[in-house]
């Protein structure tokens, strides 16, 4: 599709505003804004779609009302005074909403020593911006964010309904999300701009958090027979575990996972136990990840884990007076497949065509995002096309800056052709 004149002058806007997108980045990735530390990035976002005059609500994550929605994610930590934020542009106007969301939480970046520069001062090399959510995903939420001025700015008003949401919480339980959707703050489209590039991603697996914590017996190390090392016990139940993933990548890899060979991924995140290097650890405990096809129910893949875990403790004579005991909080979250064929999609498409004379490449993930509770709180379609990142949840986490810019000129072309525009 080629490029009308009025497209042309968005496209020109989203140059001459690009670099207060990137400085906007960088002023978020400052915020560091991991889990319970959220506050300083919504501080800058609030302030930030008020210097750009768009209008700014926060939406509470309210527990009680959550707490008894099928998708939410049970926590361990108290988000009954967390809020997103939501800028909502002709509610109630004709036309179909589009809807922009992003998350502005990052996880941690320990330890800082073994990066290069310290993670929450964001540096410029070589065509890259490195910093903690510099990919994932403050680069992203500048770009849309930017996508909508740039409209504005080029002399437009958009009188279609188009919402903006930045949330918390993606990184851990999508519960952010969710409480927009549960407040009335959907649409009829969402775009998503997660750092896995100028793509159209066509499906995402299930994500499951599980705890895992056992008890031992303490003794004086002067005999160590004397006690029960509960690390060791912790330890033994992980070839279970790992059993039960290859089982999943080996049995349940239907089409289109079939193409990759292990998209169902074990992942032991954290273990802690013990208190005193020479006394026999009474406690130990780890916190896993599993990933899981799309099509089998959170209950299922829950299940499936809590017999791994119980056959392990039956089998192991450590366990006969102990069991372990498993919990889950954080991430049940269902796989799903995007519908390719979506007019949205064809509209993206058409517009990355248009930016780059090529069509775009599909990316079929093995992670999850914020696109399953759009997909399942109320069939509203949508995928994630985003900038270029490397090393997310990683060292030196970077995002290719050229990319950012494509990914805001996609945006606002993406608006320009799905919304309504009366010229100023």
């Amino acid at each position: 599709m080629t490029i009308a004149s009025h497209e042309q002058r968005i496209l020109e806007s989203c140059d001459r505003v690009f670099d207060d997108a990137l400085n906007f980045t960088e002023e978020m990735v400052r915020q560091y804004a991991v889990l319970n530390r959220e506050q300083g990035v919504l501080d800058v976002v609030e302030r930030q779609l008020e210097g750009l005059n768009l209008p700014v609500r926060r939406v509470e994550m309210k527990h009680d009302a959550l707490c008894g929605h099928a998708l939410y994610a049970p926590v361990e930590w108290d988000h009954e005074n967390k809020y997103n934020l939501v800028s909502q542009l002709n509610p109630g106007a004709q036309g179909k909403t589009l809807v922009l969301n992003g998350h502005l939480d990052v996880v941690s970046a320990d330890p800082p020593d073994m990066w290069t520069q310290a993670p929450n001062e964001p540096w410029r090399k070589d065509g890259w911006l490195y910093g903690r959510g510099a990919g994932d995903m403050q680069s992203g939420v500048a770009a849309m964010i930017y996508a909508v001025h740039a409209v504005r700015h080029a002399g437009f008003e958009i009188k279609s309904p188009l919402t903006i949401q930045t949330v918390v919480e993606e990184e851990c339980s999508g519960n952010g999300a969710l409480a927009c959707l549960q407040q009335g703050f959907g649409g009829d489209f969402v775009l998503i701009p997660e750092p896995f590039g100028p793509q159209i991603y066509s499906g995402q697996v299930g994500v499951l958090w599980f705890k895992v914590s056992v008890r031992g017996k303490p003794a004086h190390v002067l005999d160590t027979s004397a006690g029960q090392n509960a690390i060791e016990k912790l330890q033994s139940l992980i070839p279970w575990l790992k059993s039960l993933a290859d089982e999943l990548n080996t049995h349940h890899r239907q089409p289109p996972y079939d193409r990759i060979a292990s998209p169902f991924n074990l992942n032991i995140g954290t273990i802690s136990g013990g208190n005193w290097p020479s006394s026999v650890p009474s406690h130990a405990q780890m916190e896993g990840r599993i990933g899981f096809p799309p099509g089998m129910s959170a209950n299922e893949i829950m299940q499936r884990v809590s017999d791994c875990v119980e056959q392990a403790a039956r089998t192991d004579k450590a366990f006969t007076n102990e069991k372990p005991i498993l919990r889950f909080h954080g991430f049940r979250s269902e796989g799903h497949l995007v519908d390719l064929g979506d007019p949205g999609i064809e509209l993206l498409s058409g517009c990355h065509q248009s930016l780059t004379n090529e069509l775009p490449k599909e990316y079929l993930s093995t992670c999850t995002t914020d696109l399953r509770a759009f997909h399942f709180y109320s069939r509203t379609a949508g995928t994630c096309y985003g900038p270029v990142a490397r090393n997310i949840h990683g060292i030196d986490e970077s995002v290719d800056i050229e990319s950012i810019r494509h990914v805001l000129k996609a945006y606002a072309l993406f608006i320009s052709r799905w919304c309504q525009l009366e010229k100023l």
